[in-house]
């Protein structure tokens, strides 16, 4: 048998077409290599139970315990029956009911005293953890001869606990794996030998037995540094040969003049910039004067100054003779970018106009609803040069969008846009222009070292002088209403100081066919109440006009207005003419209103721990301290109100952000999606293992130079076309 093809047997012909058919849908296993790369999340010891005191809630869980008690109820007049089962393993209790027929079977085998190991997804019921309907296999056995033999076969053992789902548990899934074990020995090996030996790592194939099947724990340890080694370097090779393929590419060395636009910039600044702006800016601009391509992320906490940056970057490029464009996710930003660039400008931004400084140069906004007319005008500035600096939306990818000679691409809240959009723009230079992408959302070093490997990193983590303090508090609406009321009186507070308010919902309402899902998910709602949908800016708004904030001035924004209808929304709020602006996520980002003092986030469980900490950026941007109010209605014990306690306990965005990835995880660091899919990592993480990380970036590194076409390392070239299919070889050659 080919050594390549058994790890690509389709599952099917090895465990048969139904158990195949669960483990592609559920659980993305679809070949005999993608099996043996399933890893087990842990091991269960025998005699050692799993504490079930820290069951953690909502997930799939597989325990070993001990039936204590088990009794029959009756319910429904008699008509329906409910078995009810405690289990014990002395640091907890946990329940599992059974109802109607199948209460029959469980209710002969699960005695107390006998043991066995459960599966089920963990639930809250009358203030008690509970597995429902759990499916479950005996340790023991009542012919004395089978016991001894069960006892034999568990005894003594590391027992794999493997992710699982509710249609395929953990040991029909280790069933599954003892029926693959045998084509581990065909696995490839990535690793140069030279490199294996003098790290002292366990060959390939006895790592996937070990970690499978292991007999000591030192087994484990061997097969997870080997397994957690190879993740990290393929990946690691396959970022440096993106790198080092980018160093190849010609661009126009940008580099700033004496007495241009910049200085002209900085001599009219009312304020200093901070070191970390002025180291950043160095490296920017370091960067800028090479005659390869600028790759660059820029990231920092909400408020630190990145706009400042990136426009110094820009106008560093106009006075080299090139154009620079910047890319924002909404035309809210985009609007407000430019608004807030041409403040910053002033007669520096009116080049060739009336009253215009002759250093000057045109910014110009391009968006999709803009009028003909004003589109035409923005057409010709940019293909003549006229405009050095553009802002715009996705607008600016569209074909007929030509540059007289585009040098710099800045791309704003870089997690808003695909690979292929920064491509799109980057096309647009007569060679290719320098990048460089923002974020707000902070990033762990060793996040952006792997998820963004083809970047270099720049940190500004200085807010400026005269940032204020922004206190967070979680608000339980369901177990405590009158906290709630109480947000409401301390929104009314800030508005009689003087101050505006930010309510945030994650939907917008009144829309045909939300109102359908509305509608099937309201009946949901009245059989479960945790089933209710998001709230939405319309409603609350009307609840609010009505109610807890009658007599104030409530307006909505939402991404369903017209442009100029939001344009002028965000106005007369940044003007003060409005008190609270009830909106979605779209003020997440960049929207910059000092005298806007609290926020109140509805349902705030159901957005992510960087998002909110962006929203939360919105407030305390002015001399008086910001108040950020979570509502939630979660459970208290759930992971949802455990993330929201954590974003209370912190304005730290660095460590939030690696707890957001310890719940998440870190998502295909080499497909589209950056989290919330099945990573493309299964043994590293990315937060825990730096230091292999930065090891393996080392040797790919050192590889790469050496052979950058990996032509004397056949093994690992075929690793590495197995791992970058078709569209993340694309991903990476647009990245």
């Amino acid at each position: 048998m080919d050594r390549v093809s058994s790890f690509d047997e389709p599952l099917k012909k090895l465990l048969g077409g139904a158990t195949a058919k669960v483990m592609a849908e559920h659980l993305d296993l679809h070949t005999v290599g993608d099996l043996l790369h399933h890893y087990p999340r842990r091991y269960e010891e025998r005699g050692k139970l799993t504490a079930l005191a820290d069951l953690p809630l909502d997930e799939h869980v597989t325990v070993v315990a001990q039936v204590a008690d088990a009794r029959i109820l009756m319910f429904n007049n008699g008509r329906g029956k409910r078995l009810e089962v405690t289990l014990t393993d002395g640091s907890g209790r946990l329940q599992l009911v059974f109802f109607g027929h199948g209460v029959h079977k469980p209710h002969k085998e699960l005695l107390p005293g006998r043991q066995a190991m459960f599966a089920g997804k963990v639930s809250v019921f009358n203030r008690k953890m509970q597995l429902a309907h759990p499916t479950y296999q005996l340790l023991d056995a009542s012919d004395a001869d089978e016991a001894t033999e069960a006892v034999d076969a568990f005894a003594g053992r590391l027992l794999p606990i493997y992710p699982a789902c509710k249609q395929l548990d953990s040991w029909r899934i280790a069933k599954a794996v003892d029926a693959v074990l045998p084509s581990a020995q065909d696995a490839v090996d990535p690793l140069p030998a030279a490199l294996r030996e003098g790290r002292g790592f366990t060959p390939l194939p006895e790592a996937l037995f070990k970690v499978h099947r292991p007999q000591t724990k030192a087994d484990i340890e061997d097969a997870k540094a080997r397994l957690k080694w190879d993740e990290a370097f393929v990946l690691q090779v396959a970022l440096a040969r993106r790198r080092y393929a980018d160093t190849q590419l010609p661009a126009a060395a940008r580099r700033p003049v004496a007495d241009g636009l910049l200085d002209a910039f900085d001599a009219k600044l009312p304020f200093t910039l901070t070191e970390g702006q002025k180291k950043v800016s160095k490296e920017i601009f370091d960067d800028l004067a090479t005659e390869h391509p600028m790759h660059r992320l820029l990231q920092g906490e909400v408020g630190s100054g990145k706009t400042m940056v990136a426009l110094r970057a820009m106008l560093a490029v106009v006075d080299a003779g090139g154009q620079a464009a910047m890319l924002a996710p909404t035309e809210v930003l985009a609007q407000q970018h430019h608004r807030s660039i041409t403040e910053m400008m002033g007669e520096l931004a009116e080049g060739g106009m009336l009253g215009g400084s002759d250093r000057g140069t045109k910014v110009v906004l391009l968006t999709g609803s803009m009028g003909t007319a004003a589109r035409r005008q923005a057409l010709l500035d940019l293909v003549t040069g006229e405009a050095g600096i553009v802002i715009g939306t996705h607008a600016l990818i569209e074909d007929k969008v030509q540059f007289h000679d585009l040098g710099l691409v800045v791309v704003d809240e870089q997690h808003r846009f695909g690979v292929e959009q920064r491509d799109a723009l980057r096309s647009k230079g007569k060679q290719p222009p320098h990048l460089l992408v923002m974020t707000a959302t902070p990033i762990p070093r060793t996040v952006a070292m792997t998820v963004f490997g083809d970047l270099e990193t720049s940190v500004l983590d200085q807010l400026p002088a005269g940032r204020s303090p922004i206190a967070s508090h979680v608000v339980p609406a369901k177990d405590k209403p009158h906290f709630l009321a109480r947000a409401w009186e301390r929104v009314r507070e800030e508005v009689e100081n003087g101050h505006q308010a930010y309510v945030v919902c994650p939907r917008i309402g009144d829309d045909a066919e939300e109102e359908k899902k509305g509608k099937a998910k309201k009946k949901a709602a009245e059989e479960d109440p945790d089933k209710r949908p998001p709230l939405a800016v319309l409603e609350i708004a009307d609840e609010l006009r009505k109610g807890a904030l009658a007599g104030l001035t409530v307006e909505v924004l939402h991404g369903r207005m017209h442009p100029d209808e939001k344009d002028d929304v965000m106005r007369r709020f940044a003007a003060g003419d409005v008190d609270v602006l009830v909106a979605t996520t779209v003020i997440e980002v960049g929207v910059n209103v000092p005298n806007a003092t609290a926020m109140v986030i509805m349902d705030a469980d159901r957005f992510g721990v960087s998002q909110l900490h962006q929203l939360r950026g919105r407030v305390g941007r002015g001399s008086a301290p910001g108040l950020c109010l979570l509502v939630s209605e979660a459970h208290e014990a759930s992971p949802a109100r455990a993330r929201l306690s954590a974003v209370a306990a912190t304005l730290d965005g660095f460590e939030l952000s690696r707890i957001d990835l310890e719940q998440r995880r870190e998502g295909d660091v080499l497909g589209q999606a950056q989290s919330g899919v099945r990573s493309s990592l299964r043994m590293l993480t990315v937060i825990d293992d730096e230091e292999v990380i930065a090891a393996a970036r080392e040797e790919a590194v050192a590889i790469v130079a050496a052979d950058p076409e990996l032509e004397h390392l056949p093994e690992l070239r075929t690793v590495l076309s197995a791992l970058l299919d078709k569209d993340r070889e694309e991903y990476l050659d647009k990245g």
